[in-house]
C-alpha cells in the first residue's frame, strides 16, 4: 500500500507525538537561510520551532544556492519534513523554500526587507571562497570574478553583498549574518569576504556600504554540532512508517546537538536559549574545541578508515585502532586549546560514544570531500602550535595525503592540483610538502621532519594498516 504524502492537509493522519511543534502557515520569514541541506533541516531549523511554538512567529526562507531538487520537494510538501533523532517528528519552521538564482527578485526582497533580521548560513567552506593562504576572499574564483564583473549574482556572497547594498540603500535597517559552518572564527571569516567583495565592486557608493556594514551588520562567531549523515532510502522508509505518510525530505542525525552564539547581535533575533542554545560573550573556546577535537577526529576517521576499507565512522570505531585515533589526536590538539572552563575528558568521552552508535550511518566518503579545505582549519593550526605532528596527526597526514593519489569516492575543489603532486614520482616527502602548500599549509610544507613523519606512515597506509 502507497502512503500518501507529507503535506499540511495530511498532518491530522499523523499522530499526534508526530505532529510539528508549529504550522509554517502560522509563521513569517523572519529569517533568510542560505543552504537547505540536511544539516540545517536537523540542526537551526529545530531550534527556530521551538522558538516559534512560543508564541513568537519567527519562520525561515530556507535558499538553496544551487541544486533545485530540496527545493522542489519541500515545495511539495508544504514545507514540511521530519527529523529522526530516537524518534520521528515533523518539524514546521520553513515557511518558503527558494532557488537562489531563478528566485532572485523574492531572495532580494526578503535581504532589504526590515522584517528580516537575521540570516543564516551553511554553505559549507568552499561557498566562503576564501584564499587558503590570507583567509580574505579569492578574487580568482570563477563564480566570484563572474559576479564582480556585473552578471546576476550567482554565488553566494555575490547575493548576500549585493542585497545588503539594496538594503543599506532603502531602510538601512540592522540585520545579523550568522555563519552556522565549520571555520574557526565563522563571523569574522564572513565579515572579511563579504566587505572584500564589497570593496572590489564597481559600485559608485561601495565605501557608503562599508560604512552602513561595520555599523549596522553583526557577525556573531557561532559554533553548531549535530551529526547528520546524508539520508537514504532506507532512513525514508523508516520516517514514513513512523508518520505513516511519504516524506520525501526526511532527516536523520544523533540525539546530541549543540549552537552556541557569540553575543553580538545588533538587531531582533530567535531566542534560540528556549531551546537550549548557548549565548556567550566569546565562542572562541567552544568553536575551537570542536574544530579540532570532533571535526579533526572526524577527517582523521575518514581518510583512515577509507584506507583501510571501512565505510561509516561506526565501522572506524569497531576497529582495534579506531578509539585509540580519536584519544590520540585529542591528546595532541587539546595543549592548543584556549585556556577556559571546559571538559575536554568528558568531551572526548562523549565523541567516543557518539562516533560508535551504528545508527547513524555517517559516511567517510561524506566526511573526507574538500579535505583541502577542511584540514587546514581542522589539522594545520595544531601543527603550527604545537610545532609539529605527534603519531595520529601524521597518521591522518598520510592517510589525507593517500586520498589525493587513489580514488575513494571523494570530491575536493582542488583535487586536479592535489593529484598533480603525485606526478612523475617526485618521493612521498617531496609531495606531501606539494600537498601541505596546496592546502595553505606553507610554512608547514617547509618542515623536514614533519614531511619525513607522514611519509615514513604512508606505505602502511597504502597497504591498508593505520599504525599508531
Amino acid at each position: 500500500m502507497v502512503s500518501a504524502r507529507l503535506f499540511l492537509s495530511t498532518l491530522d493522519t499523523v499522530a499526534e507525538s508526530c505532529r510539528p511543534l508549529v504550522r509554517p502557515d502560522e509563521l513569517r520569514p523572519k529569517v533568510v537561510h542560505f543552504g537547505l541541506g540536511a544539516f540545517h533541516r536537523a540542526h537551526q531549523a529545530v531550534y527556530t520551532e521551538a522558538v516559534a511554538a512560543s508564541g513568537q512567529p519567527w519562520g525561515i526562507a530556507a535558499v538553496a544556492p544551487r541544486s533545485p531538487e530540496p527545493v522542489d520537494a519541500l515545495r511539495a510538501q508544504d514545507g514540511l519534513f521530519s527529523v529522526t533523532d530516537g524518534r520521528t517528528r515533523v518539524v514546521g519552521s520553513v515557511v518558503e523554500a527558494l532557488k537562489m538564482v531563478p528566485d532572485a527578485a523574492r531572495v532580494d526582497e526578503l535581504l532589504t526587507s526590515p522584517d528580516v533580521t537575521v540570516v543564516t548560513l551553511t554553505i559549507t567552506e568552499k561557498g566562503y571562497c576564501r584564499d587558503p593562504r590570507t583567509g580574505r576572499l579569492d578574487l580568482s574564483a570563477p563564480e566570484v570574478a563572474a559576479d564582480l564583473a556585473g552578471r546576476p549574482p550567482r554565488s553566494v556572497l555575490g547575493r548576500l553583498a549585493t542585497s545588503l547594498a539594496n538594503r543599506s540603500r532603502s531602510s538601512g535597517a540592522p540585520v545579523n549574518l550568522v555563519s552556522c559552518d565549520n571555520a574557526a572564527g565563522n563571523g569574522v571569516a564572513l565579515k572579511a569576504v563579504l566587505t572584500d567583495f564589497v570593496a572590489a565592486s564597481p559600485w559608485p557608493d561601495r565605501d557608503a556600504v562599508l560604512s552602513w556594514i561595520e555599523e549596522s551588520v553583526a557577525f556573531p562567531s557561532t559554533v553548531v554540532d549535530r551529526i547528520v549523515p546524508a539520508a537514504t532510502e532506507a532512513d525514508r522508509d523508516a520516517a514514513e512508517a513512523a508518520l505513516g505518510v511519504r516524506d520525501e525530505m526526511a532527516v536523520v542525525g544523533e540525539p546530541y546537538r549543540q549552537w552556541v552564539l557569540e553575543n553580538t547581535f545588533v538587531a531582533a533575533r530567535p531566542p534560540w536559549e528556549l531551546d537550549g542554545a548557548l549565548v556567550v560573550p566569546d565562542a572562541t573556546p567552544y568553536q575551537l574545541m570542536k574544530l579540532r577535537l570532533l571535526n579533526g577526529a572526524h577527517s582523521a576517521l575518514a581518510y583512515c578508515g577509507l584506507a583501510a576499507g571501512c565505510r561509516t565512522v561506526s565501522d572506524t570505531l569497531a576497529t582495534a585502532w579506531g578509539e585509540k585515533l580519536v584519544r590520540g589526536l585529542a591528546a595532541e590538539a587539546a595543549p592548543t586549546l584556549p585556556v577556559a572552563d571546559l571538559d575536554v575528558p568528558g568531551y572526548v568521552d562523549a565523541l567516543v560514544e557518539r562516533f560508535a552508535n551504528p545508527a547513524i550511518g555517517h559516511r567517510l566518503r561524506q566526511i573526507g570531500s574538500d579535505g583541502s579545505l577542511k584540514i587546514a582549519e581542522r589539522w594545520f593550526p595544531v601543527l603550527r602550535e604545537r610545532g609539529g605532528a605527534g603519531p595520529a596527526l601524521a597518521t591522518a597526514l598520510a592517510a589525507w595525503a593517500h586520498t589525493t593519489r587513489e580514488d575513494f569516492g571523494t570530491t575536493d575543489p582542488a583535487a586536479a592540483d592535489l593529484a598533480a603532486c603525485w606526478a612523475d614520482e617526485p618521493g612521498d616527502a617531496v609531495a606531501v610538502a606539494s600537498l601541505l602548500r596546496i592546502a595553505g599549509g606553507a610554512g608547514l610544507a617547509e618542515d623536514r621532519a614533519l614531511t619525513t613523519a607522514v611519509a615514513e606512515r604512508l606505505p602502511a597506509v597504502r597497504a591498508g594498516r593505520i599504525d599508531l
